[in-house]
């Protein structure tokens, strides 16, 4: 236990360096790459003294250092500010677009993932057969297909022509919510299955070819119970891996999907940001990002403890 908490101590310890670098990049892309935002908020019209006094309102006239000690302080405060364009606090936006993106990303991605590990299994059991075949062809066939044209397809023939599934629309609340997440639910699973079921059935694959199975086999144990017992555990470490590292992207949701059906999360917070050059949002988020994505890659390290023993934090 106190390994563990040295670990996590000093993995901490690690990452400011990291933050402040994300920082400095955010930082350089933002305020020198693009130029002066005053210009691009007023216009081309706009005369030297407009811009002068846009730039002190938004805190532009500060001298870079401490433009950028700003954005430090930002990253380890989560207090981002408000919006240039909304006037609201981004933390309040990104809070209220957070439910929305992961009303259908969530019980997609754990949908899919049940799917997919499933499938995996029922895969290895029968590898080299038709099935194995058949799962592989498909999975390469949907990894081929844009994602635009599963979303237009499914808003055509599921909403429209069926009626299944609301079109397009989000109303806030559960279980108000429900009707319009269930066709992005949907096709988050389509989009997932792909690329998921050819890395599980990978790397259930990879530990089938262990001396631990053929052991196993040799004293007299099933299939089902090598797959289920044995396999699966042992597989835990990378499947665990891979689901911890995409979860900070769930937050974010998917863009095309909240875009085409018009839902008020993550993605079409950042779509909206970037056509009105609302520069403190899109920072924001990008610095977001990367805090979690630091934090999950430290629970992901934590994790393995609890799903293999053999695994410490040193």
């Amino acid at each position: 236990m106190k390994d563990n908490l040295i670990y996590i101590l000093r993995k901490l310890i690690y990452s400011i360096p990291i933050i402040l670098g994300v920082c400095l990049i955010v930082f350089v892309i933002f305020n020198l790459i693009f130029g002066d935002p005053s210009a691009l908020l007023l216009g081309k019209n706009a005369t030297a003294q407009q811009m002068a006094d846009m730039r002190e309102q938004l805190g532009l006239n500060k001298p870079l250092f401490m433009q950028y000690l700003d954005t430090v302080k930002s990253a380890f405060t989560l207090d981002f500010g408000r919006s240039w364009s909304t006037k609201q606090n981004i933390m309040d936006m990104i809070k209220a677009g957070a439910f929305p993106s992961l009303s259908f990303a969530l019980p997609g991605f754990i949908i899919s993932l049940v799917i997919s590990i499933a499938l995996a299994l029922v895969i290895a059991l029968y590898r080299g057969g038709v099935f194995d075949l058949f799962a592989r062809v498909v999975s390469i066939a949907m990894l081929s297909i844009s994602s635009l044209t599963y979303i237009l397809f499914c808003q055509w023939f599921f909403a429209f022509k069926l009626g299944w599934f609301e079109i397009s629309g989000y109303e806030e609340g559960f279980p108000a919510f429900i009707p319009y997440a269930l066709l992005p639910t949907l096709i988050w699973v389509i989009l997932s299955i792909g690329p998921d079921l050819r890395f599980f059935r990978t790397v259930v694959l990879d530990e089938l070819y262990q001396d631990y199975v053929r052991t196993a086999r040799s004293k007299g144990l099933s299939e089902m119970v090598i797959l289920f017992k044995h396999v699966l555990r042992n597989a835990m470490v990378p499947i665990l891996t891979y689901v911890l590292i995409q979860l900070p992207f769930l937050i974010l949701g998917s863009v095309l999907i909240e875009i085409f059906f018009s839902i008020p999360g993550l993605g079409t917070m950042i779509v909206n940001a970037l056509n009105s050059y609302d520069f403190p949002v899109i920072r924001a988020m990008a610095i977001l990002s990367a805090i979690m994505v630091i934090v999950f890659q430290l629970l992901t390290d934590v994790m393995y403890t609890f799903v293999d023993p053999r695994v410490k934090l040193k």
